[in-house]
């Protein structure tokens, strides 16, 4: 009896995300560099897994438009590549190398991480378990306002420009 506690104990504390909020993560850039949410205080987040063989990825453009028109406000997109669904390159340079060729990408990327599964980074654990959100396929969008604070999630078929999009981006704004 004492076995399978401690074995669901086990699987319970694994199965949980330690951090307590959107600037305790760390990714690693596509360059290779730390790539610390923190760094981002102040400035609102649009976060996207996403793919360079899938029937979204032309919203790439979409998200360079929308980053390049609100920069200066203070969004930062950041694309996060992930092979979770099987439409990703497994190398980052032919990754950062797509992006940059193809859609003239300028926004911060991060390695190819895992979004889905038992692998996926703790990034993703923290917002399905905190809010009850997780990518079901690539293109998801995450917003958060300047506190770090999580505002919505859209699904791959929401376009990165689409009017309600940016009435949150403009609302934070305005505010």
């Amino acid at each position: 009896m004492i076995k399978y506690l401690l074995t669901f104990i086990f699987i319970f504390i694994n199965s949980m995300s330690f951090s307590s909020n959107l600037y305790d993560f760390t990714f690693t850039s596509i360059e290779g560099k730390k790539l610390e949410l923190k760094s981002f205080k102040n400035k609102v987040l649009l976060i996207v897994n996403t793919a360079s063989m899938c029937g979204f990825t032309k919203q790439y453009s979409g998200l360079e438009k929308v980053y390049q028109d609100y920069k200066d406000k203070g969004l930062v997109v950041i694309g996060m590549p992930s092979n979770s669904f099987k439409q990703e390159y497994v190398e980052e340079e032919k990754v950062k190398d797509f992006c940059e060729t193809k859609f003239n990408i300028t926004f911060p990327m991060t390695k190819i991480v895992q979004v889905t599964g038992e692998e996926k980074h703790e990034f993703y654990k923290w917002l399905e378990n905190n809010y009850g959100v997780k990518p079901k396929w690539n293109f998801f969008k995450f917003i958060f306002n300047k506190k770090g604070e999580f505002l919505d999630s859209f699904s791959s078929i929401t376009r990165p420009n689409s009017d309600r999009i940016l009435d949150i981006l403009n609302a934070e704004f305005d505010s």
